[in-house]
Parts: structure tokens; sequence; C-alpha cells
């Protein structure tokens, strides 16, 4: 089962890569999964094209495979999950959130449904 893990808040896009790719490298990470915000409609705003701008960035940087999710609702699910979670401002959310959204992929991966 997936678990949150602290949100890596940096500032400017080289930092979160850097941040990110010492992780992976420390950790021995075998994959990245980047929750994607797509509209409720399900197309691509201009959120979801820096996002894929970010995720060119982290394929370009790790040796690992980086992997795309539809993050629809994610943030709801997390709330619901830890209530209250929403109300701070630590990355507390984000954390939980990132753990539904690898749950998401996690079930899907071996058939369950989510």
């Amino acid at each position: 089962m997936a678990h949150p893990r602290p949100a890596i808040i940096e500032k400017g896009r080289a930092a979160a890569l850097r941040r990110i790719a010492a992780l992976v490298e420390a950790e021995g990470v075998a994959e990245v999964v980047v929750g994607l915000p797509l509209t409720l409609e399900g197309g691509r705003g201009a959120q979801a094209e820096e996002v894929r701008q970010f995720v060119a960035g982290l394929r370009k940087n790790l040796s690992v495979p980086v992997t795309e999710v539809d993050e629809r609702l994610s943030s709801a699910q997390a709330e619901w999950l830890v209530p209250g979670a929403g109300k701070k401002r630590d990355g507390t959310l984000d954390s939980a959130a990132a753990a539904v959204i690898l749950q998401t992929l996690l079930d899907r991966r071996r058939g369950g449904r989510r």
C-alpha cells in the first residue's frame, strides 16, 4: 500500500529536478510517478502542459522510467483520507494526494479497480 512521503517543496524547476534526482539515487527508486492535472473533462490545460514540461526534464535527467498518471480528484480523495490536510500549508495534502495517485497506479497494474 502506498503511503505519504514529505512533499518536495523547492524554489524553481532546476532545484526540484536536482532534489528528485538525489532521492532516486539515494533510495534506489525504480520508477518516478507524476500526477498529471487534467481537466475534469479529461483535457490538458495550461497546468497539465507545465507538468508535461517538468516530466520531460525528469526523463532527460533520470535513468529510471517516469510515468504520468491522471490525478483528477486525488486531492479530494486525500482530504477525505486525511481530514484537515487541506487546511495546512506544509505539503500534507500534496503528500497524501501523491500516495493516492501512486496507489491508483499500483491497483491498476495488478488488475484492481480505482
